[in-house]
């Protein structure tokens, strides 16, 4: 696999800081120990399915490619790669590099618990202690709202989605996004409810350069990618390199129709765009070990009670957030839109079985890419068991037909 670039330091953080701050920063942990999965393909009627519902989906987006990882220990893996990197270019790869959006904040969720197990924080921990005058007012907000969703804060994207597409390789300063998200106001009470917010992630990230005197991209680098084995990972600074990387497209609409065979290439868009939030560049095979790492809780770090006390989200009700992911029946993950990319990575806590998916067009709603993964992982879970292997009991709380026609309910592109 490719080597990751070097790192720049923060921008918030001078050189000298953050070297004099790195010689004593905890040293690496060892790579994590998966659950194995048994070394064989999917049965050829599984991968049918799978590929049937990929395809369905890459058309109802208009994507020009996607990427998809599925794994069954009992049953085997599927790994594929379908469509272009562009519009008539050359084949997708699976080892082509992609945003992996809101996964990445999943992965700031793991620094925070990182650094809560090597003492450098707690998760009562208040903004405000760690960045003195920022303008929260009089309200409290502590580490943990921010991991879980529950901030308050809203959305910084929907201020600046004009200018990104407009300029995307433009450069950002994670302190100018949260100061767009901070313009809106808090949409409710710290602490009481749910709502995605990219700008309550961002501000967890400040949070933690400031707290460890390392760059964000250091500290992944130091509790995500290195022990999860994540060689082809890294959050770029500034105007990253696109060369092979599946194309991050957009398809505009004009007079309330998607123009799905003139998608607007937004891959140059720079990863500070979405920091901490959704700037990490990473492929299915690096996800695919990070997100069973989750599930299986195998880093040294992973807090047992992350994931407890899960914050409802409304019907179905085994659909809930908490600890930066969410959960779906026994399944936790990650999923959503940044611009150019539909991404969802989610692993079963119980049996094993992953799925990573990237969709490479991010007009249509996020929940598209949901209910393919969910699709995806229904279809792989009543796999047959390969010689030797025995297939998990528990089934979940959806199946595939449902999850696929939600697929096609969002669709913004002609089908077939």
């Amino acid at each position: 696999m490719p080597k990751r670039p070097m790192r720049a330091l923060a921008a918030i953080a001078s050189a000298t800081l953050a070297l004099g701050l790195a010689a004593c920063a905890p040293t690496s942990t060892s790579e994590v120990d998966l659950p194995s999965v048994v070394e064989t393909g999917l049965p050829e009627g599984v991968v049918a399915e799978l590929q049937a519902a990929v395809a369905t989906a890459v058309a109802v987006t208009g994507a020009s490619g996607a990427i998809v990882d599925v794994r069954a220990p009992w049953a085997g893996s599927w790994q594929e790669a379908t469509g272009s990197l562009v519009p008539g270019g050359a084949a997708t790869t699976v080892d082509a590099p992609f945003k992996a959006g809101n996964i990445t904040r999943s992965m700031t969720c793991d620094v925070l618990y990182g650094m809560v197990a090597d003492g450098k924080v707690a998760l009562s921990d208040s903004v405000v202690k760690w960045l003195p005058g920022y303008p929260t007012g009089d309200t409290e907000i502590t580490l943990e709202q921010l991991c879980d969703g529950t901030s308050g804060l809203q959305s910084y994207a929907p201020a600046l989605m004009g200018r990104w597409m407009a300029n995307p390789a433009r450069d950002w300063n994670p302190r100018e996004l949260a100061a767009y998200g901070f313009s809106r106001g808090l949409a409710y009470a710290p602490g009481s409810a749910y709502a995605d917010s990219d700008t309550g992630y961002v501000m967890l990230g400040l949070v933690l350069e400031r707290a460890s005197g390392m760059s964000a991209a250091d500290l992944y680098e130091r509790y995500v990618f290195e022990p999860v084995g994540m060689d082809a990972s890294s959050l770029p600074s500034g105007t990253a390199a696109t060369d092979g990387r599946l194309a991050g497209l957009q398809s505009p609409v004009v007079d309330g129709a998607a123009v799905c065979d003139a998608p607007t290439d937004v891959t140059a868009l720079s990863s500070s765009a979405g920091f901490t939030s959704s700037g990490v560049v990473s492929t299915v095979d690096d996800l695919s070990r990070y997100i069973r790492s989750v599930a299986a809780s195998a880093r040294d770090y992973d807090a047992p009670g992350r994931f407890d006390e899960p914050i409802s989200l409304g019907e179905p009700s085994w659909f809930t957030a908490k600890g930066g992911a969410f959960q779906a029946g026994t399944l936790v993950g990650q999923y959503g839109s940044t611009p150019g990319y539909l991404t969802a990575a989610f692993a079963d806590r119980d049996s094993g079985l992953s799925v990573v998916v990237v969709l490479n067009n991010s007009l249509a709603p996020d929940t598209v890419v949901r209910s393919l993964a969910w699709q995806l992982a229904a279809v792989v879970s009543k796999a047959p068991a390969a010689e030797g292997q025995t297939a998990p009991d528990a089934g979940l709380p959806w199946d595939a037909a449902g999850q696929g026609e939600q697929v096609v309910a969002g669709a913004v592109c002609p089908v077939g």
